[in-house]
């Protein structure tokens, strides 16, 4: 199975079993295009100037090699490797060669439309080191994607997805001694896209930066599972998203508003928002996490819930991969160890109303979120118009539902499972 296909003639990278050494191009270059505007949206579209090139990455070495962090001590986001990765774009000339350099500050101009508009975006994934050494990547596609989506959004340049990842790929290579080989250790890739053009006006950018930079990052919980206690946010008080907003969109500017939000519900005693929206309190988001409720039907049935994509919710690559492990269970492709026999995937609304008649008849089996960060975060009560919904848990912190899904998830990512969802960065 090859990467997927995005706008123009791709390199395919070649999607590999374990053990058969690395993905590699097939020889073809990209297809160039134009750039113009589309007169609605005022998004790049392209008609005949480069896309991004891989054949054409330069890599200049640091001179300066950092000491490598004890993996024991490491914090998240706070260490971060010795090179990053460069692709310039402007509406003249489109993608610019793709450079790997020392990490470094950006110039910018203080008038850059990324200061002033926001014009800003990123995605984050992990690389993992295997027992063998093999170093991967999980499911990078789907971020391509969603950062592409998050792109035209945004009226910035959308860009090959195959491309970037053989650069990142690259990058990986050249940084695989900053992967921890501890278990449930990562390096944390984070790619963005800004805004670089130097003109005060709410328009598309005509010029742009793509970067990307690496952090070596522990495990989420390294002390075990700790079940977080979530602050039930109402629209009366703050709004994470509303439809036709950018909730369903990776943009640096969905993130600061939540901050006092959180904030806020620290103060109360809680480690987190839960985000409801409308009168009826339909459940969204948790935190910058997609959510899952586990309820018990009157036949027997266990029901894996989680809110659609209606446009206000992200479109999480764990959230989309709890999903087919749990539909592949349920129609008898891999059965998971521990899942419920007897279980029914549902993305529909739930709201408070069914959570609290759920949690009073003893039917609320489990909530957790999920997300590239922690995986799977188990909850363990919900704060709500002032007073708590207590949420059941297991003796390790997780419930029947999440602790198969996260072993499964886990394995794969770590390469102890076999799974085509794993793409070699190196061997």
């Amino acid at each position: 199975m090859f990467w997927s296909r995005f706008r123009s003639t791709p390199v395919r990278l070649v999607r590999l079993a374990p053990n058969e050494g690395l993905p590699f191009f097939a020889g073809r270059r990209y297809m160039s295009k134009d750039v113009a505007r589309d007169p609605m949206t005022g998004e790049a579209v392209s008609t005949g100037l480069p896309d991004i090139e891989p054949s054409l990455l330069t890599t200049t070495r640091t001179t300066s090699p950092k000491q490598l962090p004890a993996s024991s001590k490491l914090l998240f986001g706070r260490t971060f490797s010795d090179h990053m990765l460069r692709i310039p774009w402007t509406e003249a000339t489109g993608w610019g060669p793709p450079s790997i350099g020392p990490f470094s500050t950006i110039n910018l101009t203080p008038a850059a439309t990324v200061l002033h508009y926001a014009q800003a975006l990123f995605e984050g994934m992990k690389a993992y080191r295997h027992k063998d050494g093999t170093v991967t990547m999980f499911r990078p596609d789907m971020n391509m994607k969603r950062m592409n989506n998050s792109a035209r959004r945004l009226a910035l340049p959308t860009f090959n997805g195959d491309a970037l990842l053989e650069c990142i790929r690259q990058l990986i290579l050249l940084e695989r001694d900053w992967i921890p080989k501890e278990s449930g250790h990562s390096l944390y890739i984070r790619p963005t896209l800004i805004g670089t053009n130097g003109t005060l006006g709410v328009q598309p950018p005509n010029e742009a930066l793509l970067f990307v930079i690496c952090s070596p990052a522990g495990p989420y919980y390294p002390q075990g599972f700790k079940p977080v206690p979530l602050y039930g946010t109402t629209d009366a008080e703050y709004i994470r998203a509303a439809p036709g907003g950018t909730g369903a969109f990776k943009l640096a500017a969905n993130y600061a508003p939540g901050v006092v939000a959180q904030k806020s519900a620290a103060v109360a005693g809680y480690a987190q928002n839960l985000w409801l929206h409308g009168p009826e309190h339909w459940l969204t988001e948790v935190g910058t996490m997609n959510l899952f409720v586990v309820l018990k039907g009157d036949d027997g049935v266990t029901e894996l819930v989680t809110p659609p994509l209606d446009g206000m919710i992200l479109p999480g690559v764990t959230r989309d991969s709890v999903l087919t492990l749990a539909r592949n269970h349920v129609a008898g492709v891999k059965q998971l160890k521990g899942l419920p026999s007897q279980l029914k995937v549902s993305e529909r609304p739930i709201n408070m109303g069914e959570i609290i008649g759920a949690a009073q008849a003893g039917r609320l089996v489990e909530l957790f979120g999920t997300g590239t960060a922690a995986v799977i975060s188990p909850v363990e009560k919900i704060g709500y118009l002032g007073s708590d919904v207590i949420i059941p848990t297991g003796e390790d912190g997780m419930g029947p539902v999440s602790k198969p899904l996260w072993t499964e998830l886990v394995g794969i990512q770590t390469g102890e499972i076999p799974s085509e969802w794993n793409y070699v960065a190196a061997k």
